[in-house]
Formats: structure tokens, C-alpha cells, sequence
């Protein structure tokens, strides 16, 4: 008696169905590829970054390297942007003479430092300092760290990449960490 299978144990069924399923699943992915490229390309773009004079140098001059959040989130001095333009043009990247003081404009306009905030009680820092010399100076020295200048939220956004990456930071230990790696930049 001969059986309805193939020789892989599958039935033509199965073959059939996959014939019809397969390309919807393609189409499916494509899709979503799609929406989160475009997505991503809003926030590289810069479509979100205050207009005025420089923010097209920036879109332009920063952009093709960085994502938005990563430039605004330093939040500099006007020697510090100045600095850090003259590092990325030293590592490559290119910007107009003439636009450079337009740029360092813009950005101490639009992403100087915040207040500083009241002191924080030493004491109340010993936890996080715990924690980051256990957990990121396994990996990284302190002046790599300290040479961020990062919001709450960007230091939240920077630990749960490392924590990604395979660092291991427990849920508990996350604010304190924050608060003094606050605290030190």
C-alpha cells in the first residue's frame, strides 16, 4: 500500500499550505521592516530637533553619524560643544569653516546644561558607587563614564544598554546607580 507522503514525511498538504503561507509571511516582514525604518530614520533625521540657524548644519554635518538623542543629550557649555565639534572633525567628520560657529550656536542655544541641582549628601551616593565600581568598572574606566553628561533618562537609556550588551545590573540597584553617576557629571 502505497502512503500519501513524501519521502521528507510531509504531506503534499503541508507543502501547499506553505506555498500559500510563505508569501504572506515575506510580505508581513517586509512591512514591518518598512515601519521601523521609518521610524528610525525620523529620529536620525533630526525631525524632531528645534529649528533656527544651524539646525540644518546639524542635520546634515552630525546626523549621517549620530542619532538626535545622542548630540542632545550631552548638554554642553559653548566651550564644550566647541570641544567636542572639534573631536569629531579631528575623527573624520566634516563641517564648513564657516559653519562651525553657527553649529556651536545652536547647539549651546538649544542643549546647554541644566541647573545644576542641589548637593547631593555624599552618604547618600555610597550605594551607586557600590554598584558602579562592582558592575561598570569591570568593563569600563571611570573617566569613560564620567565623561558623559547624560540626563536621568539617558542614564537609564545607557544602563539598559549595557545591561543588553550582558552587564549585570539588578533592578534594585538601577537608582542608585543613576543618582551617582548623576551626581558625578
Amino acid at each position: 500500500m502505497r502512503s500519501s507522503r513524501h519521502h521528507s514525511g510531509r504531506s503534499p498538504h503541508f507543502f501547499l499550505k506553505l506555498a500559500l503561507v510563505a508569501p504572506l509571511a515575506i510580505a508581513g516582514v517586509a512591512a514591518l521592516s518598512q515601519l521601523v525604518g521609518a521610524v528610525s530614520g525620523m529620529a536620525a533625521s533630526g525631525t524632531d530637533l528645534p529649528e533656527g540657524p544651524g539646525a540644518e548644519i546639524m542635520r546634515r554635518d552630525c546626523l549621517s553619524c549620530h542619532e538626535a538623542d545622542l548630540i542632545v543629550s550631552q548638554r554642553l557649555t559653548r566651550a564644550g560643544w566647541g570641544r567636542e565639534l572639534d573631536k569629531m572633525v579631528r575623527w573624520g567628520a566634516t563641517v564648513k569653516a564657516d559653519d562651525r560657529e553657527v553649529l556651536i550656536d545652536y547647539l549651546t542655544a538649544n542643549f546647554a546644561p541644566r541647573r545644576a541641582a542641589a548637593p547631593v549628601e555624599e552618604a547618600s551616593l555610597a550605594g551607586g558607587r557600590e554598584v558602579f565600581e562592582k558592575r561598570c568598572l569591570l568593563c569600563h574606566e571611570a573617566d569613560l563614564s564620567f565623561q558623559q553628561r547624560l540626563s536621568r533618562a539617558g542614564w537609564g537609556r545607557e544602563i539598559d544598554k549595557m545591561v543588553r550588551w550582558g552587564a549585570v545590573v539588578e533592578e534594585r540597584e538601577r537608582d542608585p546607580l543613576i543618582e551617582f553617576l548623576l551626581a558625578r557629571h
